[in-house]
């Protein structure tokens, strides 16, 4: 018998979950599931290591591997066809935690930490 999986953690979800190209319409979507949305918002957004995100979402870093390539490799099946992008769906579970303790890669307020070499303000 498989073994059930894991829910990962989410922080929060994207306030816009739909892109794509103007006209596209009537194409096939390619979907992004909500975990894999939230691997590259830490991992390319926040500068966050594999491990450092596995940590966030409760999951193995072969795990957040995985759930990463797919990702990319769906962003990139979207940019490269033209095809919209919709984020929904996936084995997930929303942070339940206050922002302050959440962790640092948490995307609902104080726990935010700023991607490193990004623009500072001040």
């Amino acid at each position: 018998m498989a073994r059930p999986m894991k829910r990962r953690r989410v922080c929060g979800l994207p306030a816009n979950p739909r892109f794509g190209p103007a006209g596209s319409a009537g194409e096939p979507m390619v979907t992004l599931m909500v975990d894999e949305y939230e691997a590259i918002r830490l991992i390319d957004l926040m500068a966050f290591s594999q491990e450092e995100c596995a940590a966030q979402m409760g999951v193995a870093r072969t795990t957040v591997q995985a759930i990463y390539q797919s990702a990319r490799r769906k962003i990139a099946q979207a940019l490269v066809e033209g095809r919209a992008l919709v984020i929904q769906g996936g084995e997930y579970s929303l942070c339940e935690e206050s922002p302050a303790t959440c962790g640092p890669g948490c995307g609902r307020g104080r726990g935010r930490r700023r991607a490193q070499g990004g623009p500072t303000t001040g």
